[in-house]
């Protein structure tokens, strides 16, 4: 038996704030039809090439730990260090850089959302082939 994602599903406090936050971030769009509008419980949105959907959920209860699960991202263009700043010109807060981590050039950046949701920035395609071979330890 095997399944597929239908889409990703994001806890939060407040379902439009943090769906509109993010849609510049990823370039989504809004669904068609889908009523993503403030005071709304829920709001997706989604990647218009890959259609890929994020679904804001609004629940009770406050965040207080580490995320089990996270979004990795990639810039699509640019290197990695150009697109953290753009991600905390936007609002997001480090919360571990680990660039250089393993050598030279390597490395993520741990961040937060403004409602403290973890998620990573990591090189760029471009970088990383353009980098030598990561030895991990």
């Amino acid at each position: 038996m095997t399944a597929f994602i239908s889409h990703t599903t994001i806890d939060c406090r407040n379902a439009y704030e943090l769906s509109e936050w993010w849609k510049p971030v990823l370039g989504y769009v809004d669904i068609d039809g889908d009523p993503n509008e403030p005071g709304h419980e829920e709001c997706m949105i989604r990647d218009p090439e890959t259609g890929h959907q994020l679904l804001f959920i609004e629940v009770p209860d406050e965040k207080v730990v580490k995320n089990r699960l996270h979004l990795d991202l990639a810039p699509r263009e640019g290197t990695r260090d150009e697109e953290l700043a753009v991600l905390l010109e936007h609002g997001a807060t480090v919360l571990a850089d680990l660039r250089g981590k393993y050598g030279p050039g390597s490395g993520w950046v741990t961040l937060a959302d403004p409602e403290g949701n973890e998620f990573c920035i990591l090189r760029s395609e471009a970088e990383r082939a353009a980098a030598p071979p990561v030895v991990h330890p």
